[in-house]
């Protein structure tokens, strides 16, 4: 597949119009006398050819932009995540370089973000679909990560394996043998729930342990109190949770229905957000480096940019498990 970037004078002599026009069109520039059928024609030419205005073309061909675009993916901004950015961008400013954050959404309309700027190179928390790639090569965009040659998958990073990995080891080494996991109900993050279970169900599985019961959490549609209650009846004691709000959930729930925490049911959180701290019973949770994993983004970011050392593939992940409150040994 050939990355060279289609021009405005291709899109001119495929709609048997001047260059000028084109970019008249485009650039939608008043006091033009160009008929609709005429400016109909190089939209649809445009279109065809995938040609992309670029006002920054020289500078994205040099390599001097100096972005750093991050495509984020459509997950809520949660405590993490800011954590996250707060220290990646200072980190890129520090070497010379600007970042800008972008969500992209399932249903968004209009154009991507990388169509309009120069970005030096385009960062995704996910894999880019062929669609979207296909859009960036057009615009003359060849620094990707990740590598859409070469993707990774979700499960493969440490920062989303080795946190599930501690609480199912937590739960287990207070004598918690029988576990179910409680996963954040938004589909937005669907992607990221089905990882850390997945990584949990490994976990569980390597020490013995039955298969999990899983089971949506949300404070605010009841699936909380009926979750619990299941687990309740199941003879359930130790409660994996996706992050610290559905773990705040669970043990509202629990509380609500008379049960002790974590003297009946126990429960662990994970990303150490304040609202664990806070919470009464305080939540056990995971913290992540999240310092460290911006200072990791930063660097993975750079080494495409402009060659400088690449990161190893397990800097920047620390996954320490905090024990607090909302969970105990197994009562005898």
């Amino acid at each position: 597949m050939s990355e060279r970037r289609v021009t405005a004078a291709d899109v001119a002599r495929s709609a048997g119009v001047s260059r000028a026009t084109v970019g008249f069109v485009m650039n939608r520039t008043p006091g033009q006398t160009i008929s609709e059928a005429t400016r109909r024609r190089v939209l649809d030419e445009a279109e065809r050819l995938g040609y992309r205005p670029h006002r920054a073309a020289q500078d994205l061909r040099r390599g001097h932009s100096k972005l750093i675009l991050l495509v984020l993916p459509d997950w809520p901004i949660d405590f993490s995540m800011r954590r996250h950015l707060e220290e990646a961008a200072p980190a890129l400013d520090e070497a010379g370089y600007s970042l800008v954050t972008y969500t992209r959404h399932a249903a968004d309309r209009t154009r991507p973000l990388w169509e309009l700027l120069s970005p030096e190179v385009v960062v995704g928390y996910l894999p880019f679909d062929d669609a979207d790639v296909g859009s960036m090569r057009a615009c003359g965009i060849t620094k990707i990560v990740p590598d859409p040659a070469d993707p990774i998958a979700l499960t493969d990073s440490p920062a989303v394996t080795a946190g599930p990995a501690l609480q199912v080891r937590h739960l287990y080494e207070l004598g918690h043998r029988r576990l179910a996991f409680a996963a954040a109900a938004d589909p937005r993050v669907s992607a990221l729930v089905d990882a850390r279970l997945r990584t949990a169900r490994d976990a569980a599985d390597r020490l013995g342990l039955g298969d999990l019961d899983v089971r949506p959490v949300d404070h605010r549609d009841g699936s909380a109190d009926r979750a619990v209650r299941r687990w309740r009846d199941a003879g359930i004691t130790g409660v994996v949770a996706y992050n610290d709000d559905t773990a705040a959930a669970a043990v509202g729930a629990a509380l609500r229905a008379g049960l002790a925490v974590p003297g009946d049911l126990a429960v662990v959180g994970h990303d150490d957000s304040p609202i664990a701290a806070m919470f009464v019973p305080a939540i056990s949770t995971v913290r992540l480096d999240d310092a460290g994993l911006g200072r990791r983004f930063a660097a993975e970011a750079l080494h495409a940019a402009d060659g400088r050392a690449r990161p190893a593939a397990d800097s920047g992940v620390e996954a320490t498990l905090v024990a607090r409150e909302s969970t105990g040994p197994v009562p005898v």
